[in-house]
């Protein structure tokens, strides 16, 4: 049974809502010297490299059960890694980096329909509304701009970055659906798999990168591990030992943090419709995980979700 959360849970929650709030800006400072597929692909590259030196050091096994779990794997390490880190590096080329925080708000909305068809969490009419309420968010965040599509290359970039909160949430429902393996294994294994797709493609395009001052160069460096390595360690202590109901905290606060260092270190100018996508975008998700929520911030134990066979 997973215990009531801690202190210890409650700072890193809020540890994990910090450094994943601040991912956004550093990918910004990351882009300033290097490529957007570099940048992703150092992400995957170092957070493997350091997580495969933990499984092997904490004597993690190597994942069993065949083809079918190292589909999965090879899935999921596309989807929660190569190919949303690709897509935020690139949009955040053409958006603020305050407007890929908010995307990323909309990834466990986007959990639920997939959840609903794939998984085994049926839809019901409180998540109905919490899910359309936070759509209605995400077209305010990006409506306007869809009436340039063509003709600026902003609207492509937030079509990335939403793009890239879809590819996070079908990949959490096929962790959903993978056989049981270790969480530091899956960790290093997914993002073993990024590196092996990104590494390749970003030495045919962009090339084997050199060292472009220590802005750019540190902002890198930190992507891979600690967002990326450190962070997926602090978010396996959580979910084991506070559950993953617990975990869901860290959505409120991701948006929030991408705002303050977007506007107070990058210098950020936000238009107002991106407050108010963030506000419903919130209020939706806080509607569709009302009674996780209300059961977690009153000290009982929230209803376990639904386990798959």
């Amino acid at each position: 049974m997973t215990a009531q959360p801690t202190l210890s849970n409650w700072l890193s929650i809020a540890a994990l809502g910090l450094i994943w709030g601040g991912t956004f800006m550093v990918v910004s400072i990351a882009l300033e010297g290097y490529g957007p597929i570099t940048v992703a692909c150092a992400r995957t590259s170092l957070g493997a490299l350091a997580l495969l030196g933990l499984m092997r050091a904490m004597h993690r096994p190597m994942p069993t059960g065949g083809l079918q779990s190292w589909g999965y794997l090879a899935a999921i390490g596309v989807l929660s890694t190569a190919l949303p880190f690709f897509l935020l590096s690139w949009g955040q080329q053409h958006v603020p980096s305050a407007f890929a925080g908010i995307s990323m708000a909309a990834m466990p909305l986007f959990v639920l329909p997939l959840a609903h068809i794939f998984s085994d969490e049926p839809m019901h009419l409180r998540r109905l509304v919490g899910v359309t309420t936070g759509f209605v968010g995400a077209a305010v965040l990006i409506g306007p701009g869809l009436r340039a599509i063509g003709s600026d290359v902003s609207v492509l970039g937030q079509l990335a970055c939403i793009g890239a909160a879809l590819s996070y949430s079908v990949a959490s429902v096929l962790t959903r659906r993978c056989p049981p393996i270790d969480p530091i294994t899956l960790a290093a294994m997914s993002l073993s798999v990024g590196a092996a797709v990104m590494v390749p493609l970003m030495l045919a395009i962009e090339g084997v990168p050199g060292w472009t001052g220590a802005r750019s160069g540190l902002a890198i460096v930190f992507l891979g591990l600690v967002p990326t390595a450190l962070a997926a360690l602090i978010r396996v202590h959580v979910i084991r030992s506070a559950g993953s109901v617990f975990m869901t905290l860290v959505n409120y606060q991701v948006p929030l943090w991408s705002m303050v260092f977007g506007t107070v270190v990058l210098g950020e100018v936000l238009p107002p419709r991106f407050f108010v996508a963030l506000a419903l975008i919130l209020i939706g998700l806080a509607i569709s995980q009302w009674n996780s929520l209300r059961a977690l911030l009153s000290g009982r134990r929230p209803p376990a979700p639904p386990t798959t066979s």
